[in-house]
């Protein structure tokens, strides 16, 4: 009992939907290509989860955000899959694959053959067991991964109105979910180790400035400690939770979100993995020749950096199924992935964007009293990260298009003084040309207002003088 197709994508997150929509503006066949997804719905866009979905008031459900409504492209139903003859195999789980025989055995004991795999297996939630906390199975605790982990924390949160909930982690969704819990009129305590929150990605004032509004919204804030264990009611339900440091807080509602991992255990022992992720070359392509990887599970080269990164966010998975359906259906012609990081958030009023690298010396701009400002990183004598929180559409381009050229800077203090200025007027200038490990060379000329006048005194006396003396040559002719 089997099936073949030219074309397999294996998982069913953004990066299959995207992925999809690659193969068919390629000019895929019908019943070539099917997609094999743990879950019983089409692709979607997962990002949805932790913000429109939590809403209590016109919530985003199913199908409006079905991939690939994210980048303002088609949304792509069980209806567009079915008119595109692609086969949507839904709710069945992998169990095993055998690359060098190209197969894959579903727990249902089908055979499904292929051409060319696309591994977008993504990642799965760590849960507290992993750190020797039990208990997370309790009807009350929640994490936040697909679809019916939204649907579950909507009820849990629907029950919990005016009571208390304890976010575990500080992260993306710890913060995203924060928000969403306040908005839903609960009590909220988030709970990290860490110094502050977004701790890979923000510096202490970026995240002062987000913890302080928390803060005016009623989010307590517990940093450096971990929670160490659950306390239950006689129902199994949790109704606190005690921390590492002997402390105590009440719980309602506990969401744990503690970081991923990625989801590669069928391919061990049969690809090269690499960071955590399933390596992969410049087109996305394994060490086996026939299977590709994207998204959160690819660990692939960040051509400005010059190193192997394994990235999580939907916007690298988005990119990365388009490019690897590209370079299966048109190998020749196909450049290099050449991919900018790129992290973002939209939560409360805020909206921010981030690219490029956290590295090195922070240069910061614009009024952090306000709602408008920024910062960047210098490294070894040039610019490779920047961040903007309340930017516009162009000003969000800007800094993107002179990230990815890394412009070199000679002086800290002048690129502090021109701020968002620097990369808004740089990504005017007509011969900037966005190039994959290129860099600008940019002179940071500081203002010379003194000098202004005497030079314009001694341009015009050095005119006025070769007038004087061509004009007596003339006449002398």
């Amino acid at each position: 009992m089997g099936r073949a197709f030219v074309y397999v994508i294996l998982g069913g997150g953004v990066a299959a939907g995207y992925a999809a929509l690659e193969f068919t503006n390629k000019g895929v066949s019908h019943g070539e290509l099917c997609i094999i997804s743990e879950e019983p719905v089409a692709p979607y866009e997962r990002p949805a989860l932790s913000k429109g979905f939590l809403l209590p008031e016109a919530p985003a459900r199913l199908p409006a955000f079905h991939t690939c409504v994210g980048a303002n492209e088609e949304r792509l139903t069980p209806k567009w899959y079915k008119e595109h003859g692609i086969e949507l195999i839904l709710g069945t789980r992998v169990k095993s694959a055998d690359v060098r025989r190209k197969t894959l055995l579903t727990a249902a004991g089908e055979t499904i053959s292929y051409k060319f795999l696309i591994i977008a297996t993504g990642a799965r939630a760590l849960n507290l067991e992993e750190f020797g906390v039990s208990g997370s199975d309790a009807e009350n605790v929640c994490h936040l991964r697909d679809l019916a982990d939204a649907t579950r924390l909507v009820d849990v949160m629907q029950a919990s109105t005016g009571g208390n909930a304890v976010v575990i982690g500080g992260g993306y969704i710890g913060m995203e979910v924060a928000a969403s819990l306040v908005i839903n009129k609960i009590n909220v305590s988030m709970v990290f180790p860490e110094p502050h929150c977004m701790a890979r990605l923000f510096t202490p004032k970026i995240a002062s400035y987000y913890e302080e509004f928390y803060k005016s919204k009623g989010v307590k804030f517990v940093k450096g400690t971990v929670m160490s264990s659950f306390v239950f009611n006689p129902d199994g339900k949790v109704t606190g939770v005690n921390l590492k440091d002997g402390s105590y807080l009440p719980a309602d509602l506990v969401v744990v979100g503690i970081g991923i991992r990625p989801n590669t255990s069928l391919f061990e022992g049969q690809l090269t993995l690499e960071k955590g992720g399933i390596k992969v070359n410049s087109q996305l392509q394994t060490s086996n020749s026939s299977v590709y990887a994207v998204g959160d599970v690819a660990s692939f080269p960040v051509k400005i950096f010059g190193e192997i990164r394994r990235l999580e966010h939907v916007d690298a998975a988005r990119k990365s199924a388009r490019h690897a359906v590209a370079a299966i259906m048109e190998p020749d012609t196909t450049p290099e992935f050449d991919y900018l990081p790129f992290f973002y958030s939209r939560v409360f009023s805020f909206s921010w964007q981030f690219y490029g690298e956290n590295l090195g010396e922070v240069i910061y701009f614009g009024d952090f009293s306000g709602t408008s400002f920024g910062a960047y990183w210098v490294h070894k004598g040039h610019l490779v990260g920047s961040f903007l929180e309340g930017g516009s559409k162009q000003e969000y381009e800007a800094i993107a298009k002179v990230t990815r050229l890394k412009p070199a800077i000679d002086d800290l203090n002048e690129l502090e003084r021109q701020g968002l200025g620097f990369v808004v007027a740089l990504s005017q200038k007509p011969t900037l040309v966005g190039v994959g490990g290129s860099t600008l060379t940019v002179v940071l000329e500081k203002p010379v207002y003194p000098w202004h006048a005497a030079a314009g005194v001694v341009a015009a006396a050095s005119i006025a003088a070769f007038a004087y003396w061509y004009g007596r040559r003339r006449r002398r002719w």
